[in-house]
């Protein structure tokens, strides 16, 4: 049994053993290629999201009403990116194994990779929904074989072909697109019209284990200005939100939120979105 975190996102403070969806923090930006500064991101959520409600208008839920724990941080070695891996990926083994559905708050997108070692593992025919605004398939990136830019090119080399869906999508090297277009499903940013093949994919995905990792560069960063890597043309809180909802019906075996680096937005906006977006999750994949 998992002794309870005192310090806890709003109204995630249950017991483990009762719990349905764990929560657990990924502190770690030591590949990040442009701007550090999202391992403090996990802890500052938790602090800003009782400036929050724990009801949400939207839905017409409440997190008081679901059963879920929120474990605290993992202390990851911010020097060795296969040791953080892998005890990131402990972690998330260890809570499918309880039969519970793994949340991890990143961190960089790097994180990504622990994870879905996990929930493979454990679901082979697993598939992988991506919302982000890079594609993050090098091959490497100065020599780092395991980076954010490389991470869903490592998920990748595990699921297969045609197994991942990218949404959001508007950066990367001219060979990530190229390997896109022969390995991926990849959505290319459309104003106004980046969502509209996800019906499609939710329909093919139903039935199916599904991974949702959001990279929350996807936003545009007039609206989240608090991240290492932002790239102008975005979308919307409420695009994602509706999103995010549809995606809520597939079979959601694992998930994360990674890449706010709060340091960046001192007014607190990015921040607030995150912790709001956090709850309006939760509360969609809870059943």
């Amino acid at each position: 049994m998992r002794k309870q975190n005192i310090h806890t996102f709003i109204g995630c403070d249950n017991e483990y053993d009762e719990s349905d969806i764990v929560i657990f923090g990924a502190p770690f930006d030591s590949t990040t290629s442009f701007r550090p500064g999202t391992r403090f991101a996990s802890s500052v959520m938790r602090n800003e999201s009782f400036g929050i409600e724990t009801y949400s208008p939207y839905q017409d839920k409440d997190l008081e009403d679901y059963k879920i724990f929120d474990g605290g941080d993992l202390e990851l070695s911010f020097g060795n990116s296969n040791l953080a891996l892998q005890d990131i990926q402990d972690e998330a083994e260890s809570i499918l194994n309880d039969g519970k559905i793994p949340f991890m708050i990143g961190g960089e997108h790097s994180v990504t990779l622990g994870a879905v070692k996990a929930v493979f593992k454990k679901y082979p025919d697993l598939h992988i929904i991506q919302f982000d605004a890079h594609t993050d398939l090098r091959d490497e990136y100065l020599g780092q074989y395991f980076s954010h830019a490389s991470v869903i090119r490592r998920c990748w080399d595990m699921v297969g072909d045609n197994k991942i869906f990218q949404f959001g999508i508007r950066s990367g090297e001219r060979a990530e697109w190229d390997f896109a277009k022969k390995h991926l499903h990849t959505t290319k940013f459309n104003f106004g019209k980046n969502f509209d093949e996800l019906d499609k994919v939710v329909e093919k995905l139903k039935g199916k284990p599904v991974y949702f990792t959001l990279d929350l560069d996807v936003l545009d960063p007039s609206e989240f200005p608090g991240t290492g890597t932002p790239e102008a043309g975005g979308i919307t809180f409420t695009e994602l939100h509706k999103a995010i909802e549809k995606i809520s019906e597939l079979n959601i075996v694992g998930l994360d939120m990674n890449e706010l680096s709060p340091i960046y937005d001192q007014s607190g906006q990015s921040t607030a979105l995150a912790c709001k977006l956090l709850r309006e999750i939760l509360l969609f994949i809870s059943k």
